[in-house]
């Protein structure tokens, strides 16, 4: 995974990126972490580690707009895990199911992508496999009706007699006529 990039807290608030040398907001952030990067904030006087409450800002933040992605009760329920004795049970079932909710996410962008850059390709395989198929199946029907067992489509044929000519005609019966 990436480093951890550095931003600092000062004393007007303001957020200081030290990898960029820039001032940040809490949107910036958010987008550096929509983008797999990892944060880590420190206050600038005594560089205490104050990461989760900026994350926390930015998850409060990004609740306020559009559809929530931790509904009232869901919030409720947290609220009632802490202090309790299954709390570390919680953490760990979180970051586990959103683990693999992520990993399934991957998985599912990788097939879409694939399937996007050669969208006829399974109808094309699919195609493949029913003309091999049908191939197999004509060629095995084929050598059941052909004599001695030859192979499909090249059945012997029995010979044509070989034409002769017609005995000649008796002068009598030339005559007949």
């Amino acid at each position: 995974m990436a480093e951890e990039r550095l931003i600092r807290k000062y004393a007007n608030r303001r957020l200081y990126d030290a990898h960029d040398s820039r001032h940040v907001t809490l949107d910036d952030l958010r987008k550096l972490i929509g983008a797999g990067q990892r944060i880590k904030v420190v206050e600038d006087k005594g560089g205490e580690d104050i990461t989760r409450s900026i994350l926390l800002q930015i998850i409060a933040s990004q609740e306020q707009f559009g559809t929530p992605v931790l509904s009232t009760q869901l919030l409720e329920a947290i609220i009632r895990f802490y202090g309790n004795p299954i709390q570390q049970m919680l953490t760990s079932y979180l970051e586990q199911s959103i683990g693999t909710l992520l990993r399934q996410q991957s998985v599912l962008q990788a097939e879409m992508a694939k399937a996007l850059e050669t969208p006829m390709a399974p109808i094309a395989e699919m195609a493949r496999q029913n003309m091999e198929m049908w191939a197999k199946m004509q060629a095995s029907m084929l050598s059941a009706f052909s004599p001695h067992g030859g192979p499909a489509g090249k059945a012997e044929r029995p010979e044509k007699p070989e034409k002769t000519e017609k005995p000649a005609r008796s002068e009598s019966s030339r005559r007949r006529s």
